[in-house]
């Protein structure tokens, strides 16, 4: 039976790379992005019926539009992985922007629960279903000037966490990733020193591979992830050890 995806952010960055290995082994995938032309074009390079829809996900309004369209076009929606996020700018937090601070967490946190709101209940009605968010290893450790942002992911942990906890007694899994950098556009919104220092915390001394990122996330995706849930899974190149 073909799966049906759905990747958010899935336009670029590990959101497009997840959305390539899915495609890849024979998954449908629905390519929700705030960016309307550049999923139009990823749907049409990735394929197998791959369709794009606009989605801004700090909207439930338009969340709930993607939704209804997605399971019209393509059937109940058996894989989840939520990859759209922004960085936001660099400050200390006695500096931040108060309505920057408010709009990351909208898109990263609200965003990720607006999304997991509008599919879930197709999971729960088909008894199946994975779903990968993908937080950060910001919101373990917290990175300085980067309040907003290590806030939300961390906020991301516990919502999965607790959606884990109570989808356990359905074959649903929910998980999350916590990666360290990777360097995709979301680096146009950092300062140099940020960058440079979040490239010195990692052991590995090399930023995250996309295709890295996306085996990962492609697994806990699969069947074969049948017993883990509400758990996070660590793409730091050992920065994190927790």
């Amino acid at each position: 039976m073909e799966q049906m995806a759905v990747v958010t952010g899935g336009a670029q960055g590990i959101g497009r790379a997840v959305a390539d290995k899915l495609t890849r082994n024979g998954v449908r995938v629905a390519v929700w992005d705030l960016d309307t032309d550049l999923a139009e074009k990823a749907a049409t390079e990735l394929g197998n019926g791959a369709f794009a829809c606009h989605v801004d996900v700090s909207n439930w309004q338009s969340v709930e539009a993607a939704a209804e369209r997605t399971i019209s076009l393509g059937g109940p929606v058996s894989i989840l992985v939520n990859s759209a996020g922004i960085a936001g700018s660099n400050a200390p937090l006695v500096d931040y922007p108060v309505d920057e601070f408010k709009a990351i967490t909208e898109i990263n946190l609200l965003g990720t629960f607006h999304v997991n709101r509008a599919i879930v209940p197709s999971m729960i009605s088909a008894k199946y279903g994975r779903i990968v968010n993908i937080a950060s290893v910001a919101g373990k450790e917290g990175n300085p000037n980067a309040s907003a942002y290590s806030a939300s992911k961390a906020g991301v942990i516990g919502l999965t966490k607790s959606l884990g906890k109570e989808l356990a007694h359905m074959d649903i899994a929910v998980n999350c990733v916590t990666p360290a950098a990777a360097r995709t556009r979301i680096f146009d919104q950092m300062k140099q020193e940020h960058i440079d220092y979040m490239l010195s915390k990692i052991p590995r001394g090399r930023f995250l591979e996309l295709e890295e990122a996306a085996s990962m996330i492609v697994w806990l995706c699969s069947p074969e992830n049948s017993f883990t849930t509400g758990s996070v899974f660590d793409l730091s190149g050992g920065r994190a050890t927790y």
